[in-house]
């Protein structure tokens, strides 16, 4: 059974969850006709919307404070073979999803359709060939449907500019139908300007100005501190420390970047390519980076190994992938049109993304519980401790992870209306925000400070049996005899209480 409710709105509504990239301006260049059910169907545009900030000014031109939608120079155009008849209306229908209801309708509690079929025209209620559709209950006024036709020899006609102020705060749809199968080859050409009272960015993206704007300030603060950090104890810096601070450059940009394409998007009502990319490229080099820093973390690199050994040309070509594939994804979501990218390629482009994601989680705990082993079995306290905080905050950045993952799921599962589009900018805020919070957490662990080097790798053998020096101070000293001292010329493999060979040190170094 054919509903506009649940089968054209639906599509055009995950088309736009997915592809929200043309976002306030959008432009029509030759879009054709797509047959549903008995009509014929090109989807405009769907966009959040608050109302009008209340004003004085009641004139028909739009003050700074109004939301609108606005028709710039909308054509359809058919070709010369097919205009050798007068038309039938090519309807422009623009409703809030809560009035979805009120278009379309059925004769006798029959298959709904959106256009007039004769058994309705019979009933009086609509007129054949036309798009029904019934006043709205909170405003007898929408939905607002309007439209023009082909006279005979016309190849062209054009709708007349007209903006439509928006008094409600909500989901707004536009579509441009029409129900003349001989008009199928017909085009549309021209462009809407759907416009916030704020500014231009949609509904749903409008509260992440401000909070890339708050995350800028975030990673301007963390950056001051490790800076500060850094510059006093430079001397005892480590690898790692080095790849943190390229961590928290990039996340700064990142975040920089996505601030002023907001600020850009919302002032002109168009995506700015090239900050747009530039930000998508910093956040996608941070992520990459990040995981492979954690990967590196957890294998124990600068504190338990000198080097990675041939682990290192397996991290580069994961990194290498990963990073491609995030790239080519998230160019995709945010750079350009993309009409004809449909769910399946989508889905087709986050997959690599999500294996490779589990396959990084799953060699980091793997890495994690073989250097935990290590330091417990080498009695080094002091890492193990810090380690044991590591894989703590990591357990649970990946449980609130999956929690996460489950709400989104169920979120998006129950509301295939949009009707919570408000709210939709809580969950990619959810992933920045708990990025950031990791790598605080990594800030905290590994800041450079005058005891740096004790959590760097050493070559000194006293270092494997390195004790808690709170453990230390609680054992009373006692007498010993002289058979208790090893000479320094006593080469034999030194096997206390650790049961670890100076041969076994030796091959794990050169792991």
């Amino acid at each position: 059974m054919f509903r506009l409710s649940d089968s054209l709105l639906v599509f055009a509504l995950l088309y736009f969850w997915f592809l929200c990239t043309e976002a306030s301006v959008h432009d029509y260049k030759g879009e054709r006709f797509v047959n549903k059910g008995n009509a014929f169907v090109v989807h405009g545009g769907s966009e959040g919307i608050y109302s009008s900030v209340p004003n004085q000014n009641k004139s028909s031109v739009a003050a700074n404070g109004d939301s609108y939608i606005r028709f710039d120079k909308i054509t359809f155009r058919r070709t010369k073979d097919f205009a050798n008849f007068s038309s039938g209306l090519i309807h422009t229908v623009v409703f809030e999803v809560e009035d979805r209801e009120t278009i379309g309708g059925s004769a006798y509690g029959g298959q709904r359709a959106v256009c007039c079929t004769g058994d309705l025209a019979k009933l009086g209620v609509c007129s054949e060939g036309e798009v029904i559709r019934r006043p709205s209950t909170k405003n007898p006024s929408w939905p607002q449907v309007f439209g023009v036709s082909f006279n005979m020899g016309e190849e062209v006609t054009s709708l007349p500019s007209k903006l439509i102020q928006i008094t409600g705060t909500g989901m707004y749809n536009l579509y441009f139908i029409h129900c003349d199968p001989k008009l199928q080859h017909v085009v549309v050409e021209g462009k809407t300007i759907w416009k916030n009272s704020t500014g231009y960015l949609p509904g749903r993206m409008a509260p992440l100005k401000n909070f890339y704007g708050f995350m800028s300030l975030a990673f301007v603060i963390l950056g001051i501190f490790w800076l500060s950090q850094y510059s006093r104890f430079w001397r005892e810096v480590f690898p790692l420390q080095n790849c943190i601070t390229l961590v928290i450059t990039l996340g700064m940009l990142e975040m920089a970047l996505l601030y002023f394409e907001y600020t850009k998007f919302n002032e002109t009502g168009i995506r700015p390519t090239g900050i747009t990319i530039w930000a998508v490229t910093f956040g996608t080099i941070k992520r990459t980076v990040a995981r492979l820093i954690i990967l590196m973390v957890s294998m124990g690199y600068g504190v338990v190994r000198p080097t990675l050994g041939g682990l290192t040309s397996k991290m580069v070509m994961l990194g290498a992938t990963f990073f491609l594939a995030s790239e080519l994804l998230e160019l995709v979501e945010n750079v350009g049109a993309v009409s004809d990218l449909s769910g399946k390629a989508r889905l087709f482009l986050v997959l690599p993304v999500a294996i490779m994601d589990a396959f990084f989680i799953l060699w980091i705990f793997t890495s994690l519980s073989a250097t935990l082993n290590k330091l417990q079995a080498r009695r080094m306290m002091v890492k193990l401790d810090i380690y044991k905080k590591f894989t703590n905050a990591l357990a649970v950045a990946v449980i609130v992870s999956v929690c996460w993952i489950c709400y989104e799921l169920h979120f998006k599962s129950r509301d295939i209306y949009n009707k919570q589009w408000q709210n939709a900018w809580i969950i990619p805020a959810f992933w920045q925000v708990l990025s950031f919070s990791l790598l605080c957490v990594i800030c905290a662990l590994w800041a450079p400070s005058q005891n740096s080097t004790r959590y760097a790798y050493s070559e000194d053998a006293s270092e494997e049996f390195e004790k808690d020096e709170t453990h230390l101070t609680l054992i009373k000293p006692s007498p010993f005899s002289s058979k208790d001292v090893r000479s320094p010329l006593d080469t034999r493999p030194a096997e206390g209480s650790t049961g670890v060979s100076n041969d076994d040190l030796e091959e794990d170094k050169t792991e």
